[in-house]
């Protein structure tokens, strides 16, 4: 599978917000990932179906909005109508398998992709159920709420599993940089979400053949 770069907006700077996506599109990404974070699922807060609709109007690269909140339910036709490409659940955020389904059928209907994650203290077996319903599995590689954090190396063997069984995208977000991409890929996943390695960088295009290399 071909491998893809998918920076993370929560690290762009919101003050030159234009400016960032079109560096980043010249330098080769293939889509941007949105943490929508609700100060209550997880401790921050970060931006809502707003911000979506503005990098919408941005580019025309996928946008995955991974949605870190309590009651997502409520939040999936306002993304989907904001112009969200993907959809990504947590599977944390739901108490019943049947309600994680159904929020994966009303992603469906709306003409999107879905997406579902699980946070690193989640084993990976409970994702197994769904598989079959989902376009994409995100697994988080550091405990979600705060980018800059360090890389978590026992998410790899949970990757490798899921990778075993599940022919679809399998995207990774937290820790990643050139130190970690290799493992990250050789553990089966083909989607890198990079946060503050990617716009930290002086020159984006070299972050992106860094990471591709």
């Amino acid at each position: 599978m071909k491998i893809q770069i998918a920076p993370s907006i929560l690290s762009a700077d919101f003050g030159h917000l234009a400016d960032e996506i079109k560096r980043a599109e010249a330098a080769g990404v293939d889509g941007f990932h949105l943490d929508i974070m609700d100060g209550h699922f997880v401790p921050n807060l970060t931006m809502g179906p707003m911000v979506c609709q503005t990098v919408r109007k941005l580019t025309k690269l996928p946008l995955d909005a991974h949605l870190m909140i309590d009651n997502p339910d409520l939040y999936i036709d306002s993304f989907a109508k904001a112009g969200a490409d993907l959809i990504t659940l947590h599977l944390e955020s739901y108490h019943s398998g049947d309600k994680l389904s159904s929020a994966l059928k009303r992603i469906k209907s709306l003409n999107k992709k879905t997406g579902i994650c699980i946070n690193p203290g989640t084993s990976e077996k409970k994702l197994e159920p769904f598989l079959a319903e989902a376009d994409e599995v995100l697994f988080m590689s550091v405990n979600p709420g705060f980018s800059g954090q360090s890389f978590m190396p026992e998410v790899l063997p949970k990757i490798t599993a899921i990778r075993k069984i599940y022919k679809g995208d399998i995207r990774v977000d937290g820790g990643i940089n050139d130190k970690t991409v290799k493992q990250v890929i050789e553990a089966g996943a083909n989607i890198l979400v990079t946060a503050s390695y990617f716009f930290g960088a002086k020159d984006y295009s070299a972050a992106v053949q860094q990471l591709l290399r």
